[in-house]
């Protein structure tokens, strides 16, 4: 391990060169327009696998965007990891916002900035360099490995879905690994243990068939954004809890034991505040910003629209309003309940001056594994060594839908490593990754690989 340590530092500028040339490649996966993006992109990765050593490169068409899947397969005996992640992003835009531009990464006081550089193409990255070196220095890999790296994550993953269905026995691991996730804070490496689930939804509200002047018709007709505005206030309390009937039947309250290690973590609420801009921070009345963001439910407005909002004044009642909302979800709820509740209840408290057309635009469940599993407690292991600091387990607040479908569907434990940090601006102008945190997590993902090699196989799939 320590040849494999030794070429890891001695590597670090072509780490960060080659992956300037992996963010160059603007694979959005959301615009059309990018299609040929998306498959250079696929082009690339796929030949970046097979240079380091990876066996059996296959860049697989769907409906959608590729699928890249590889494998090595030739450690006898020992676990055999699914690493998933996905070489799509968000669009960049607002370009104007970005201090430098998006599609060339740029190191500037110690973070390298990219559109994708956290979400997720350096992280995926940091798992094909702590291979290579053990290529280079060993010949060979500590454990068996299978890739399965998507296009379409940002979009919802649909036809990943498909292929794992269809190639089940394909990707039979002992163990899933992601690296699409953050550490607690900046010199904090952290475990993720647990995911939220999400329902998404779309609501039109239509009052009048057209768009009316609001002095002939004010007062005499339905007004669908005030109406929208009256319904949505309603959905919370004085204390911040949702007010849909039975939202909260399901939910699993955190143990005494587990509000101890939540309490006990170095969660700077202070900095936190800070990194929102926001003059406080509100929430569900007897729980902690970590509780509330990582192990309770929550609804929010994504957007809201209608009437006229363009420039200037113009004095309409609007023909419809349209609100796009989400609710983040705990074990043990259920997506799909839960929309069907969130239907229902808009559905009641309607006024019936107007129409309510509500679309459930997308669900998906939420995640928790095991601490004390071997593989999981392998993570914890190899952060320490990578970083030299003691490592902590988290959760996090937001979704990674594929990750539960893919503990059901292979029933198999997985690890989430995350490099990220949580102010990085994954989605938003100007994201970044910290330089040290990259390469550091490299060395964090060989000790991985090197940790989990020395777990039998029946070690490793004990629960």
């Amino acid at each position: 391990m320590q040849k494999v340590a030794d070429f890891i530092g001695k590597n670090s500028d072509r780490y960060v060169n080659e992956l300037r040339e992996f963010c160059a490649i603007p694979s959005v996966s959301t615009k059309s327009e990018h299609r040929p993006d998306i498959e250079r992109c696929a082009q690339w990765l796929a030949g970046q696998m097979k240079n380091i050593g990876l066996e059996n490169v296959e860049i697989i068409p769907t409906q959608g965007h590729p699928i890249i899947y590889a494998d090595w397969l030739h450690a006898p005996g020992k676990p055999t990891l699914l690493f998933y992640g996905h070489y799509d992003v968000q669009p960049a835009e607002p370009l104007d916002l970005w201090l430098s531009p998006p599609w060339e990464l740029t190191l500037r006081d110690g973070d390298l900035y990219a559109r994708g550089v956290v979400d997720d193409k350096g992280q995926v990255y940091i798992h094909l360099k702590a291979l290579e070196a053990f290529f280079q220095q060993e010949g060979k890999l500590p454990v068996n490995v299978k890739f399965m790296i998507e296009g379409e994550e940002e979009v919802g993953s649909e036809n990943v879905y498909e292929f794992m269905e269809k190639e089940r026995k394909r990707l039979a691991a002992d163990a899933l690994v992601v690296s699409d996730t953050t550490m607690l804070g900046k010199g904090i490496p952290s475990v993720c243990y647990g995911l939220r689930g999400l329902s998404y939804y779309e609501m039109v509200v239509t009052g009048p068939t057209v768009d009316l002047h609001s002095g002939s018709f004010g007062g005499a007709v339905p007004n669908p954004l005030n109406i929208a505005c009256e319904m949505m206030a309603q959905l919370h309390d004085a204390d911040g809890r949702v007010t849909i009937p039975e939202f909260y039947d399901d939910v699993v309250p955190l143990t005494d034991q587990e509000r101890k290690i939540l309490a006990e973590l170095p969660f700077d609420e202070k900095n936190f505040q800070k990194t929102t801009g926001a003059k406080q921070l509100p929430g569900e009345k007897g729980y902690t910003v970590p509780e509330r963001i990582w192990a309770r439910p929550t609804l929010d407005i994504n957007g809201m629209f209608g009437g006229y909002t363009g420039e200037g004044a113009k004095t309409v009642i609007g023909s419809t309003a349209t609100v796009k909302f989400s609710t983040r979800l705990v074990p043990n709820q259920d997506p799909d309940k839960i929309a069907r509740l969130v239907q229902a209840h808009m559905q009641r408290i309607a006024p019936p001056s107007v129409n309510i057309d509500f679309r459930i635009l997308s669900t998906g469940k939420w995640w928790l594994a095991p601490f004390d599993h071997p593989i999981v407690q392998a993570g914890k292991t190899a952060l320490e060594k990578g970083f030299g600091k003691k490592a902590v387990f988290i959760r996090e607040g937001g979704s990674i839908p594929l990750v539960s479908m893919m503990y059901e569907a292979l029933g198999k434990p997985c690890v989430l490593l995350g490099f990220g940090l949580p102010d990085e601006n994954a989605h938003a102008p100007n994201e970044r990754l910290n330089l040290e945190n990259y390469l550091k997590g490299i060395l964090s993902i060989a000790h991985f690989y090197h940790e989990v090699g020395q777990l039998p196989g029946e070690a490793a799939r004990a629960a």
